[in-house]
């Protein structure tokens, strides 16, 4: 293969390599995979089957894995719609003691999919609301720390990652508490009970 060459391969590669090495079936198809050819390149190993419709690089697999490798398989399972969230953001983000078994995801309304590995959270969220990670996009500091209050996360796992957030200097304990006020009572009294637990 010539550099630059423009096949199938290196369209679905370059596609991949920012999803971690994951893509689906669709988005094979539209890189020049047929079904037909999908099927050759599982049969004869130089892809992993992961999930329903759901593939990877078996380069990827063969790489050290990444802390998060594991979550751009869910963003592939909900067709690039879904937000990591919650406990979930707050592990990624390494704020506190956070570390869900079931992970969580922010959806539209009216999202159809559902698997028993994930919570999902239906709400609309703003650009403000989200930032970009390799292969997902993730909720931020303070709304991860907001809606995994508002969701009913341990006290404790909320005063945890207040205190982080204080001592990186991440945000102050009036962003803290406006974020807090902007989902909701239950995220506004946690919040602030950590905040005043920190004052102490």
């Amino acid at each position: 293969m010539e550099p630059g060459e423009d096949t199938p391969r290196t369209r679905l590669w370059r596609r991949a390599a920012r999803q971690r090495g994951y893509f689906t079936s669709a988005q094979a198809l539209e890189d020049g995979y047929s079904y037909q050819s999908q099927y050759y390149q599982l049969h004869r190993g130089h892809w992993t089957r992961v999930g329903h419709g759901i593939h990877r690089f078996r380069e990827f697999t063969d790489l050290p894995a990444g802390e998060h490798d594991h979550l751009v398989r869910w963003i592939m399972w909900s067709r690039g719609r879904a937000v990591i969230s919650h406990t979930t953001a707050l592990s990624v983000h390494g704020l506190g003691i956070a570390n869900p078994a079931p992970i969580h995801l922010t959806v539209p309304p009216g999202f159809r999919r559902r698997d028993s590995s994930v919570i999902l959270h239906p709400a609309r969220l703003t650009e403000d609301d989200v930032e970009e990670h390799e292969g997902f996009r993730v909720t931020r500091p303070l709304r991860a720390l907001a809606e995994s209050a508002e969701d009913g996360a341990g006290q404790d796992v909320v005063d945890a990652a207040v205190m982080e957030l204080l001592d990186r200097g991440l945000a102050t304990r009036s962003q803290l508490l406006t974020a807090a006020q902007r989902v909701g009572v239950r995220a506004e009294l946690a919040v602030e009970r950590a905040v005043r637990a920190e004052l102490t």
